[in-house]
């Protein structure tokens, strides 16, 4: 791990060869999302997003959560009591960072679940692009259970990756389900034992990073965004975000990967990526 430490009030990077691991960093309130939280952690993005030491972000929590939502006391009860301009600004960041920026990221990003992950820690969960969980990593929805429904877009995030059933259970009874079982029901990629979730997240993001990062960054966001699109709109569109990254694209990925495997027959492009 690199010396080069960047620390906020509640979060914390650390670089290590292309690789950004962020940290929530309130292990006495396992990471729950406070307003300072929050506004940091846009701050991060923003940062991240135009610094070459970052070629994957990592999303993960100290101690032994990744996170147990929203911060009841400080996001809820004190901001409840707020003027409506400071609830609206403090709401506004939240969203920010959960999903409106890290939904379509410029960055690959990967979850890291390492421990509990409640309520509202489902959205940045689920707005990252993978998500790998430990086994031991404990879930819940259980905003049931202290009288009210899932807040903020928890439910949306559930319905684009878990099916009706499974979602539906968690969010009606408040039941905990463990790292297996979130992998079952596709809301993170696989989960392993708690003693190699490193290593396998780290394995993940040295194979992105080996990826041309402008095809990369067209094709998830235009997964993405053509979910909610028509068959007709999305071949426009994903036609389109083509088009747009063979321009961006300065090493000219799709030519070099046709010459390698049209001229040279040097690679086999379903089995293995082309030589950058």
């Amino acid at each position: 791990m690199s010396n080069d430490t960047l620390r906020w009030e509640t979060v914390r990077v650390e670089f290590d060869d292309g690789i950004a691991w962020v940290t929530l960093d309130r292990p006495d309130k396992r990471n729950a999302m406070n307003p300072t939280l929050n506004t940091e952690m846009v701050e991060v993005l923003e940062m991240l997003e135009g610094d070459e030491r970052c070629g994957v972000l990592v999303l993960t929590g100290s101690g032994e959560a990744f996170s147990a939502g929203m911060d009841l006391k400080e996001y809820f009860r004190e901001i409840d009591a707020a003027p409506e301009n400071v609830q609206l600004r403090v709401r506004r960041d939240s969203a920010q960072w959960q999903w409106r920026m890290l939904r379509t990221y410029a960055k690959p990003t990967i979850a890291m679940v390492n421990g509990w992950c409640f309520g509202g820690a489902f959205t940045p969960l689920v707005a990252c692009d993978l998500a790998i969980a430990a086994d031991e990593a404990r879930f819940g929805i259980s905003e049931i259970n202290w009288g009210i429904p899932p807040g903020g877009v928890v439910s949306k995030a559930l319905a684009e990756t878990v099916g009706t059933r499974d979602a539906l259970l968690y969010i009606m009874t408040g039941r905990t389900f463990e790292g297996p079982k979130a992998a079952q029901m596709g809301l993170v990629n696989h989960s392993v034992p708690l003693e190699r979730l490193r290593e396998e997240v780290a394995s993940l993001a040295r194979e992105l990073l080996d990826k041309n990062p402008v095809v990369l960054r067209a094709a998830k966001v235009g997964f993405k965004h053509c979910r909610d699109m028509s068959w007709d709109q999305a071949e426009d569109y994903l036609y389109a975000k083509l088009e747009q990254s063979q321009f961006l694209d300065p090493e000219q990925g799709r030519q070099q990967g046709l010459a390698q495997f049209l001229d040279e027959k040097s690679i086999r492009p379903g089995l293995q990526p082309y030589d950058r």
